[in-house]
């Protein structure tokens, strides 16, 4: 689907000719609402003129799109931001592109020289972008790119003051997407090569025609969008190429020993290792590159110089660092008993967004229920005690701060339906340590019985900022790993809301954290407010699994393994995404609201069905031609929901038969939010059922069956207001690509 900016105000610094003009096109050719800013001085920064940017809105308007000028000079950025909200009532994109040069080689450059450079493009930027950044915090949205140059990475002769300058933005984009990235606000910095007012003096006639600005703006929209959630990086691009850059550093070499003075002559003898590039680091943090640093200190405490022997400084980096593997590997902790009721499944129930709404949830919620079971993923309550006791902080080779632990990743597998009531204990070890540089990974490995019986083995994967850099290893083959969904569109997506008080009421089941709970300590891990704990997202997407592909039946289910990536706001929407592959059934959780991915690299195993069960009496879904016009609809509805919703409102319902049996439900519900399409019976009342067979259904829909005669002649059946199944069109117009 293409890129749209509708409903954003976009500011293009600068934009009254060259790349700025290209941006200002392509954002209101897009739906944006754009400031044209530019001063119209000349190249070296003299003069004014608002004749480029009035053409550049002349340009727009002309093609229909909605645009104002701004005059101003970017060091007047409360002016500039102001002619947006003034025109438009708010701001959300701002690309700081403005731009002069006074080249000199470094021995002619004057005070004057060096000043404008710095006053329009660093100091600029600063102004513009400090004026619309409050706004962008309250409405938590906005995207910012920065213009650097080849000239401010690689350096150029004649351009020191252009260079500096250059290189200063970028400092400052890194560090804006650092505070911004809590509030959605993303920051990123391209280095574009052009053919521009800038670079014709130094550029040939040729080479001009082949680095035309129309080749940057693409780069330019995507990073702006709000589905673009790179932040803090650094592109060059120029003639339709595009390449991100990234620094590198060398392993480098210590080259002082203990009570000895360093000397020029010991830099001398290390400096062919010094700058060798063999295995070299990438830190992407301040604290990536100072805690590889920090670790080595240690090593000095030896009489031998660091390096001499790498066992002996990884031993000394590890005790450096509080992390010890080998002494923590294997180490057991105290057992932790579990002892509930049907009350604390139910609780349970009702914490990952069950409702009596929804019938099929009263075997969870009612403990009179003929079918009365506990949700799968209580499992994780059942053993969660063995890490939230505090027995890690005793386990030797574990000196690190538990105050910076997050939770990263989560397997859960189940040998046997867990009971509705009873007497749990829980025995938990270390798997594995690992050093991930910028902090250390601890596999801890929990198995729970019932008597001597083993219920079910849950691996945490807890992630210690900062606690890395002891020379450890990246990976295990204990660890349970995540795994890519398949790539294609999925086959089920199912959309649930969280409520406000999700988090609190979560809680309850045992995760007293105050991080979910309590404003001013959530504002001290750096978020607005309370989060939704990751298991909770885990306990909704599961069920999303269980429902679809397994009839709520908790014997079905045999193991889940997901991936944490971002914080849940209570009362913000999960969207599940699913695709089956055989009994694994591959998942992807986003929030609705933000399009932004929460669970990764998750799959859940389910058993097969019994004989006995429906659901094996029915063709598999592989068989069926209609899953593809489904899937088909589900991209729709994804893309265009809203839209469809205007158009359509109203709930359909499908039967898809097969030999005369029902092989698949879906609903279709285009009444209540962005729409939203779901396999199995709606939960709630449908306007419209209709049961078709698998080949009628897609003959319909390709047009070689009509649907007046397959009604009339009993291959089609509707139930419910017949009057609505007109606006089928609507759904099914272009949508059966197959």
């Amino acid at each position: 689907m293409a890129l749209s900016f509708e409903g954003k105000v976009v500011l293009v610094t600068g934009s009254g000719g060259g790349l700025g003009r290209e941006y200002a096109l392509a954002f209101a050719e897009r739906g944006a609402s754009v400031v044209v800013n530019d001063l119209g001085a000349d190249i070296k920064g003299g003069g004014k003129s608002s004749a480029a940017a009035d053409k550049v809105v002349e340009e727009i308007r002309a093609k229909g799109g909605k645009a104002v000028a701004n005059y101003d000079s970017v060091e007047d950025g409360e002016k500039v931001i102001q002619t947006a909200l003034d025109a438009f009532g708010r701001i959300d994109i701002v690309v700081n592109n403005a731009g002069i040069l006074r080249d000199r080689s470094f021995a002619r450059t004057s005070d004057l020289d060096w000043d404008l450079i710095h006053r329009v493009h660093l100091r600029g930027s600063f102004f513009v972008t400090r004026a619309a950044w409050n706004h962008m915090k309250k409405q938590k949205f906005g995207r910012i790119v920065m213009t650097a140059s080849a000239a401010g990475i690689y350096g150029n002769f004649g351009q020191a003051n252009y260079s500096a300058a250059k290189l200063g933005m970028l400092g400052l984009s890194n560090t804006l997407a650092i505070e911004g990235r809590n509030y959605n606000i993303h920051c990123n910095t391209i280095a574009p090569v052009a053919g521009s007012r800038l670079t014709e003096t130094v550029m040939s006639p040729d080479l001009l025609a082949s680095l035309k600005p129309e080749y940057i703006a693409p780069m330019v929209l995507w990073l702006c969008h709000e589905q673009c959630q790179e932040n803090g990086a650094l592109f060059e691009a120029g003639a339709g190429w595009i390449g991100k850059l990234r620094w590198e550093r060398s392993l480098g070499s210590v080259v002082r020993q203990k009570n000895q003075p360093m000397t020029p002559e010991a830099v001398r003898d290390q400096w062919d290792k010094i700058c060798d590039f063999t295995d070299a680091t990438k830190p992407a943090s301040v604290q990536e590159s100072l805690q590889s640093i920090v670790s080595l200190l240690a090593p000095l405490e030896s009489d031998g110089e660091v390096g001499a022997n790498p066992t002996a400084a990884a031993a000394a980096a590890a005790s450096a660092s509080g992390v010890n593997p080998a002494q923590a590997v294997g180490q057991k902790l105290p057992p932790s008993t579990f002892v509930f009721t049907p009350t604390q499944c139910i609780l349970y129930a009702l914490g990952v967004g069950m409702s009596t709404k929804d019938p099929d949830h009263l075997r969870f919620l009612y403990e009179g229920h003929e079918d009365f079971g506990c949700l799968p993923t209580f499992g994780v309550i059942c053993s969660q005690a063995a890490m939230m006791d505090g027995g890690l902080s005793a386990i030797p080779g574990l000196n690190i701060d538990f105050t910076r632990v997050l939770h990263g990743e989560q397997y859960l597998e189940l040998y046997k339906p867990l009971p509705t009531s009873g007497t749990l204990t829980s025995e938990a070890s270390v798997a594995d340590v690992l050093d991930k540089g910028s902090g250390v990974v601890i596999l801890l490995d929990v198995n729970t019985f019932s008597g001597d019986e083993l219920i079910c083995f849950n691996q945490f994967s807890v992630f210690v900022v900062g606690a890395g850099g002891f020379g450890g290893r990246r990976t295990s083959e204990k660890a349970k790993a995540p795994l890519p969904p398949p790539k294609r569109a999925p086959d089920v997506v199912v959309i649930d809301s969280t409520t406000r008080d999700q988090a609190a009421l979560y809680r309850l089941s045992g995760d007293w954290n105050p991080l979910h709970i309590d404003p001013s300590f959530a504002a001290m891990g750096g978020f607005q407010t309370p989060i939704l704990h990751g298991l909770c997202s885990f306990g909704f997407a599961a069920r999303h699994v269980l429902k679809q592909f397994a009839d709520n039946d908790p014997s079905r289910f045999k193991a889940i393994k997901v991936r944490f990536v971002k914080p849940v706001l209570p009362g913000q929407s999960l969207q599940t995404e699913m695709w089956k592959e055989g009994n694994r059934i591959h998942l992807q959780c986003k929030v609705k609201e933000t399009d932004a991915v929460v669970l990764a690299g998750a799959y859940v195993d389910l058993h097969g069905a019994s004989e006995a069960s429906p659901e094996n009496l029915a063709p598999q879904a592989a068989a069926l031609q209609s899953e593809l016009v489904f899937a088909e609809i589900g991209r729709r509805i994804k893309d265009s929901g809203a839209e469809l919703v205007k158009k359509v409102n109203a709930v359909f319902a499908w039967e898809i038969t097969k030999d005369g049996k029902t092989a698949a439900e879906w609903t279709v519900d285009l009444k209540s939010g962005s729409g939203s399409l779901q396999r199995g019976p709606t939960s709630g009342k449908a306007d419209v059922t209709l049961t078709v067979s698998d080949e009628d259904f897609v003959e319909v829909v390709r047009g070689t069956l009509n649907p007046q005669k397959a009604f009339f002649s009993g291959k089609l059946k509707v139930r419910g207001n017949i009057m609505l199944s007109q606006k089928l069109e609507v759904i099914l117009k272009d949508n059966a690509k197959l």
